[in-house]
């Protein structure tokens, strides 16, 4: 290991333990990354069928066999959780890097071009004047009901909001002292751009990131619950709660097993999407 990369490394996991420092953060981020090795390892070591229907053994409370209960169709609730992790954080994490991607693109390009800045920002205004789930629900019905066209739904849905901050976020930098220096030395607006602009948003860019990341779980919840959403032969929390809501009255869990999961999947990534933002923020910083 060169002296370049040691001293990369120590100082990434310097950030590291300033990061975990706090305990919610740090719970935060095992519970995710617990979440993950389960939904990766689990289907593979149990073998269960998260789609095996059991008449039979239909709405029966949590016990030994099925730890989390069955749904109407004799369904393992707990099985369908797992294999449902799968399709919810796959939605999640697209539509997050998605959304992150496009509107970094948008928000710089209109933030540092003055002549871009009031079509751009126009259309993003247009699109943040309906609310997410309005927005969603009309995407999906012209792109059609399937697990990659509401991917594609919610990313645009949250480009927008990703465009704006990095736009607010651009139209100061551009006007510190290093982007003139850097334009007397006679450096190209695109090295600018990705040279000394984007590395100065990644605070910003890693928050809206986690931001995205949650809300887009919950909007693909929302919209399976509406029958918009993904398939039902697909096996997300959205999916589930969806299905098994007219039996709530008698057998609670089918609906509390996976809104449960949502709500811990998304209070996880804000908890850590904010202390990496206090991380970042120089303001922030020496409460750390």
């Amino acid at each position: 290991m060169t002296p370049a990369s040691h001293s990369a490394a120590r100082q990434f996991a310097a950030l590291l333990a300033r990061l975990f420092a706090r305990r919610v953060v740090l719970i935060a981020a095992i519970v995710l990354l617990l979440l993950v090795a389960v939904a990766v390892v689990y289907p593979w070591l149990s073998g269960a069928d998260p789609n095996a229907m059991q008449p039979s053994k239909r709405l029966r409370a949590p016990a030994l066999g099925a730890l989390a209960g069955t749904d109407e169709l004799g369904r393992d609730v707990l099985a369908r959780i797992v294999y449902g992790a799968r399709y919810s954080l796959l939605i999640g994490f697209m539509t997050a890097v998605g959304a992150v991607v496009l509107g970094t693109v948008l928000g710089i390009m209109a933030g540092f071009f003055r002549r871009l800045d009031g079509l751009l920002m126009r259309v993003v205004d247009a699109m943040m004047s309906f609310p997410d789930i309005l927005l969603g629900i009309a995407l999906v019905s012209i792109l059609g009901a399937s697990l990659w066209n509401v991917m594609l739904a919610l990313v645009i849905v949250y480009t927008p909001r990703v465009a704006r901050v990095v736009r607010s976020s651009t139209l100061v930098l551009k006007e510190l002292l290093f982007v003139d220096a850097a334009r007397a030395l006679g450096v190209r607006t695109p090295w600018i751009l990705v040279r000394h602009i984007l590395p100065n948003l990644m605070s910003p860019i890693l928050v809206q990131l986690t931001f995205c990341f949650a809300h887009a779980i919950l909007a693909e919840a929302g919209l399976s619950f509406l029958g918009v959403g993904v398939p039902p032969d697909i096996p997300t929390w959205g999916t589930m709660i969806a299905g098994s809501v007219e039996y709530a009255d008698r057998a609670f869990w089918t609906i509390f097993a996976p809104g449960l999961a949502i709500v811990v999947t998304a209070l996880a990534l804000q908890l850590l999407g904010d202390g990496v933002r206090d991380l970042l923020d120089p303001k922030l910083r020496r409460a750390l």
